[in-house]
């Protein structure tokens, strides 16, 4: 079944999206702030976004451009209540692949979804597993493999595997990591990415053997 998320402070729009598209054989998931919206969006696997442009805490085409920004093709659904062309030129130059005027019909937007749904490419196998040393990453099953070992990764670890399975022998920056995989730019004095990049080291680790993931001190990581 295609999974939604729907990214809308509106409680009573929200009730009745979730209504329309469960009856549709949809699975909802609901978030109610742009700041929780992002964080699903970027960890979670969806078939289509369903995103509000003005939000109380954030504004929708931020979440848009961070999705985007990290290379995160989801399509996305813009709901607004600003019927504009700037607007819309606007939404659509941020990377949304549809825009919905409020209010609109809940028929009318159960159509415009199954178009989305329609217009995904089909992905070849060999486009979708990436492949660096004696790691494999499969990007639509979410499965890696170390030799004959899987490994058990979250959505934010698999992110920036990814990213640095696709830049093996390069050094890469805190700011690259940061932007690739989170969106934003890189606060210097936090240990986010630290811890990240430690906790996805001990996952992928042979006992005995070496670390495929070094620090290059005062730059960044590698990817042996």
């Amino acid at each position: 079944m295609p999974k939604i998320l729907t990214i809308e402070d509106d409680e009573s729009l929200t009730l009745n999206m979730t209504r329309t598209l469960a009856a549709g054989r949809y699975l909802i998931d609901i978030a109610r702030t742009g700041r929780e919206g992002m964080a699903k969006a970027m960890a979670g696997d969806y078939d289509i976004v369903a995103l509000a442009r003005s939000l109380p805490d954030l504004d929708g085409l931020t979440i848009l451009a961070a999705m985007r920004g990290v290379g995160m093709e989801t399509p996305v659904l813009i709901m607004s209540a600003m019927p504009d062309i700037e607007q819309r030129v606007e939404a659509f130059r941020a990377g949304c692949d549809d825009y919905l005027c409020k209010p609109f019909s809940f028929a009318e937007m159960s159509v415009r979804i199954e178009a989305l749904l329609r217009r995904r490419p089909r992905i070849t196998e060999s486009e979708t597993v990436l492949r660096a040393g004696e790691l494999e990453l499969d990007l639509i099953r979410h499965k890696v493999r170390r030799r004959e070992r899987e490994l058990k990764l979250k959505p934010t670890e698999c992110r920036l595997l990814e990213f640095m399975m696709r830049h093996p022998d390069q050094v890469l920056t805190r700011e690259m990591i940061s932007k690739a995989v989170w969106g934003y730019e890189f606060v210097p004095g936090t240990n986010l990415i630290e811890v990240h990049v430690g906790r996805l080291r001990k996952k992928i680790h042979i006992a005995g053997e070496r670390q495929v993931i070094r620090t290059i001190r005062g730059s960044g990581y590698l990817l042996l």
